[in-house]
């Protein structure tokens, strides 16, 4: 089973119905042990950074993410669910992450803001999420990004005004800049191939 967590971020049908073509049984929940015991967990996210940091943390969601990486259990982070599993942002404010990726989270540098639109990627050749879709486009929307490499990851690039993460596979971790639910064929083959992993 694949939990999608709900705690008031996210585009959660759209997620749902993208996993639900990888992955019959999906639930989007916010119960813990549902989440907890799932297969895989998605954490979707859109908005500001501190925002979404004090909404997953209205709902227990700190507690499960860290419950599921002391068990080696699957996560999945998209958009700003990605971004909250580093550990800081700049946006608006300093606000603390979940600090389970190391580096932080910054303004991209670029002449018009928010990045929106499809773009290409960098992905290695070792990338397991990104098998015979690394040549795509994905669908992005966001003004801030974590610019450095992680060591010991496989680090996916794109570039707009500079180069960021568009994607890293870590450990347990897969987590994307980009909405693989709205990247069509691609976001589609991408989400498979990490159902595919668990």
């Amino acid at each position: 089973m694949i939990a999608i967590l709900d705690y008031g971020s996210g585009n959660l049908r759209s997620a749902e119905r993208a996993f639900q073509l990888a992955d019959l049984n999906v639930i989007v929940s916010s119960d813990p042990k549902t989440c907890i015991d799932a297969a895989g967990l998605v954490v979707p996210g859109v908005g500001a950074f501190a925002a979404c940091m004090d909404q997953l943390k209205s709902v227990g969601g700190d507690e499960i993410i860290n419950t599921r990486m002391a068990k080696g259990k699957a996560i999945f982070g998209i958009c700003v669910g990605m971004q909250i599993l580093f550990q800081s942002s700049t946006e608006k404010q300093k606000s603390l992450g979940l600090g389970i990726l190391p580096g932080n989270i910054e303004e991209i540098t670029a002449p018009v803001l928010p990045h929106m639109g499809w773009n290409t990627v960098s992905a290695p050749s070792n990338s397991k999420l990104f098998e015979t879709v690394a040549a795509d486009s994905f669908y992005f929307v966001h003004s801030y990004a974590a610019k450095e490499k992680i060591d010991g990851a496989v680090n996916t690039i794109a570039n707009y005004g500079e180069d960021f993460l568009a994607a890293v596979e870590f450990e347990n971790v897969v987590a994307t800049q980009f909405h693989p639910e709205k990247s069509g064929e691609a976001g589609a083959k991408l989400i498979s191939n990490w159902v595919a992993l668990l």
